[in-house]
């Protein structure tokens, strides 16, 4: 059965399975507008980290497989609160004892799993997080006898709420299915075998460190740091990415790095001393892509470029957001970073600045990306703008409409008329050529501009961008319907009625304002290099057939291994399958075909030390 159909069950569910959001639909961008809005109030006046000061807080530690073992397994899975299909199937495969892992021997469940921020889109809500991540969760894992500990770190997404419903699900020792969950903040330290540490940060919304946190970390961690000791550092958001662009935006991590795990303050003597501990792994989500950059160390060669080797001596900085989230591009993502940059505002730096280059293997991949970006412009495809966002063609054409009737009126005066009706009847040939020219002239007008640009100034033309372009593109429908009304004006007999007129005139101006009018906004967000439109080229897609996650594994040595793992396709076919071991038996979705899970690039092997 599909989703529809396991919606009929949703009480012996207990959650409604829920669609994909479909971010490009004008409900979904006016309501995300306003939680957005709320969400900025509530982060300048009403910020719940400064209230979570007042509760209580320590160190956490994970649970190990066997009593007395030397290794740990962990889960890492973060945009994961969307589809029903793609959640649970991520679900099941972080659910599965021993799951079947193409290219690789045996990879057992994680007794820790990370999740690393937008537990639920589109905003947060005590429903919504039920039914788009409690409930696919705990029918993927009904029960579990080694009780798995879950933590979990707040995205935008948990944020837009002001934090409430994040508290209330994670922050209050509630079990999900088998997964148990003890963390009291929003923020958690705990601790690993083989010296190791994870650390999850609150970043509210790219905000800075609250007070609260910055004294848990002190207290809690920092003093606990010894010589030798790594930290794994999850975050919400990949900075490190956009301080390619943003100069500052990697400064609180860096702070953070220097501060808390690299140094920490001596009360007795009133200095900094070094702890001697490092942080070998940056993990987050936010973009819903998998990207690893890998730090450059003394030993590469110039010549080496971005193709470095690997060396366990490298630190790490992965994003992986495939928990269920639509898909992001990696065709775009910077090549190399200094961190912080040269340009940062920092006033204690490191010195040389140490770098990083992005690694080979990107998922997907930078061709495979940048043919899925196109689908958004492609009438053909099932990710059609119009077509996998319901209700955008009926703006589209709306708007059109409006457009139309604007410039029907500038026509009629500019042809000495008064009743715009009465000109597009009497319109002649010329007249009919003229606004064909000029629906031609508003598209090419933005790339005219572009090249006349390089013509004189020798530069490379930029890509049209802007909401400039994007009113040129829809004046240029505009243009295209009423030339079409035009043409059926002048071939009805002239006994028409004028009221037959305005049908035509609205009629062509609504189906040409939802294709055309959709077609040409497509294609302004295809060709806006950066930014939030350009964002759009993949969340108006909504594509949800690759996902994946990272399983890490803590060896009795100490060194720390990186298995990304992605399922390239997700289960749409259900069995309901009852479970007895429950005390109330309920019912549970079961996918026919489990989804394949492979690696998406060989293992990372990352030592505890730089020291050989």
């Amino acid at each position: 059965m599909n989703v529809d159909e396991l919606r009929k069950h949703a009480a012996a569910l207990r959650f409604t399975p829920q669609e994909p959001v479909r971010w490009l639909a004008p409900k979904e961008l006016a309501r995300t507008a306003v939680k957005v809005g709320l969400a900025a109030v509530f982060a300048d006046y009403s910020d719940k980290r400064e209230i979570q000061g007042t509760l209580e807080a320590g160190l956490l530690r994970a649970p190990l497989a066997n009593p007395g073992a030397e290794e740990i397994w962990i889960d890492f899975v973060a945009d994961l609160g969307d589809g029903f299909e793609a959640t649970y199937s991520v679900a099941s495969a972080l659910a599965a004892a021993q799951p079947a892992v193409a290219g690789s021997d045996s990879l057992p469940r994680g007794s820790l799993l990370v999740l690393g921020g937008d537990q639920v889109y589109p905003v947060a809500s005590t429903t919504a997080y039920e039914d788009r991540m409690k409930g696919p969760y705990r029918a993927a894992l009904p029960s579990a006898p080694d009780q798995p500990l879950m933590v979990a770190l707040p995205g935008n997404h948990d944020w837009y709420d002001g934090l409430t419903a994040f508290l209330r699900m994670f922050a209050q020792g509630r079990r999900i299915g088998g997964w148990r969950t003890r963390q009291t903040r929003s923020y958690f330290a705990v601790k690993l075998p083989q010296r190791w540490w994870l650390v999850g940060l609150d970043s509210q919304l790219g905000s800075y460190f609250d007070d609260p946190q910055r004294r848990y970390f002190e207290s809690v961690l920092s003093p606990r740091l010894q010589p030798g000791d790594s930290v794994i550092v999850c975050s919400a958001a990949p900075t490190w990415v956009k301080s390619d662009e943003e100069p500052n935006a990697f400064n609180s991590l860096h702070w953070f790095d220097r501060n808390i795990i690299r140094t920490r303050f001596d009360r007795d003597t009133g200095r900094r001393e070094d702890t001697g501990a490092s942080i070998r792994l940056w993990l987050t989500g936010d973009k819903h892509h998998y990207a690893r950059y890998a730090e450059r160390i003394p030993d590469d060669r110039p010549e080496s470029g971005d193709a470095l080797p690997p060396d366990p001596r490298r630190r790490q900085m992965v994003t992986c957001g495939l928990g269920g989230a639509f898909l992001a591009s990696t065709h775009r993502l910077p090549r190399s970073l200094p961190l912080p940059p040269a340009t940062s505002r920092m006033r204690e730096k490191d010195d040389p600045a140490p770098g990083f280059a992005l690694a080979q293997h990107t998922y997907p991949d930078a061709k495979e990306s940048r043919s899925l970006a196109r689908a958004i412009a492609q009438p053909w495809s099932r990710y059609w703008l119009p077509r996998r966002n319901r209700g955008f063609a009926v703006l589209a054409g709306a708007l059109q409409v409006v457009l139309v009737l604007m410039t029907s009126g500038a026509f009629a005066l500019a042809d000495g008329r008064h009743n715009p009706i009465e000109a597009l009847r009497r319109a002649g040939t010329d007249d009919l050529l003229g606004l064909l020219c000029t629906s031609v002239a508003f598209f090419v007008l933005p790339f005219l501009s572009g090249w006349t640009r390089r013509l004189l100034t020798g530069r490379r033309p930029r890509p049209p961008s802007g909401p400039i372009v994007a009113v040129l593109f829809q004046l240029a429908a505009a243009s295209a319907a009423l030339s079409v009304a035009v043409a059926v004006a002048r071939s009805v007999p002239l006994w028409w009625s004028r009221f037959w007129i305005l049908v035509i005139l609205l009629f062509v101006a609504a189906v040409m304002g939802a294709l055309l009018g959709s077609q040409l906004f497509a294609l302004w967000v295809l060709w806006t290099p950066s930014g939030v439109v350009a964002e759009w080229q993949m969340s108006g897609q909504s594509v949800d057939d690759r996902t994946g996650f990272v399983r890490m594994h803590i060896a009795p040595d100490g060194a720390l291994t990186l298995y990304p793992l992605a399922l390239d396709s997700t289960c749409r076919d259900w069995l309901l399958d009852e479970v007895a071991d429950t005390p109330a038996a309920w019912m549970r979705p079961v996918p026919r075909t489990p989804p394949t899970v492979r690696l998406i690039e060989e293992p990372v092997v990352i030592a505890r030390t730089r020291r050989p």
